[in-house]
């Protein structure tokens, strides 16, 4: 199983202004790179907050929302799931579905429950020409992770995608 981090961010770090930040403020090019990385995929892992900030279910891919509230696997709708299941049940009930390379699509509560438990394979970041000043890293509170830079391409006008590995 390889889980990839997928993230939008900003110039100084930033993935939202606050947890309700709607994610329009990146490219085309940002949005069709997502739209087929997780359609490879086949699975996104998403927390409740993030998810609500969408306009729904994303067609065409598993989306998986952590939330407290959940049960173990509630199945909601065709191609969505709500659970309260920790990281690493998430990933073995995953791979009992045969999806073996999930993508984790934030936020930052969700993306830093994933890093602490060593979950994370590679980190797919795409870099935004704005600066928001203040808001939502990729990761909180601390986290300590060592990377290594695979690949990066230039993937719209303005935007920049760089693959890390997570070097464990």
């Amino acid at each position: 199983m390889k889980v990839s981090l997928l993230m939008a961010q900003t110039l100084d770090g930033r993935i939202a202004k606050d947890s309700n930040h709607f994610p329009d403020w990146t490219e085309s090019a940002d949005k069709k790179f997502f739209r087929a990385r997780t359609k490879e995929s086949g699975v996104m892992i998403f927390g409740r907050t993030t998810f609500e900030t969408l306009p729904g279910v994303l067609p065409g891919r598993l989306s998986v929302v952590m939330s407290r509230d959940a049960g173990e696997w509630d199945e909601k709708e065709e191609n969505l799931v709500f659970t309260s299941l920790c990281p690493q049940s998430i990933l073995k009930k995953l791979q009992s579905l045969g999806l073996e390379n999930p993508v984790l699509a934030g936020g930052t509560t969700i993306n830093s429950l994933f890093a602490q438990e060593r979950l994370i394979d590679e980190l797919i970041v795409t870099v935004s020409p704005l600066v928001f000043g203040s808001g939502l890293g990729v990761f909180a509170p601390e986290m300590d992770l060592e990377l290594s830079l695979e690949k990066f391409e230039k993937i719209g006008e303005n935007t920049l995608a760089l693959w890390y590995s997570v070097k464990k």
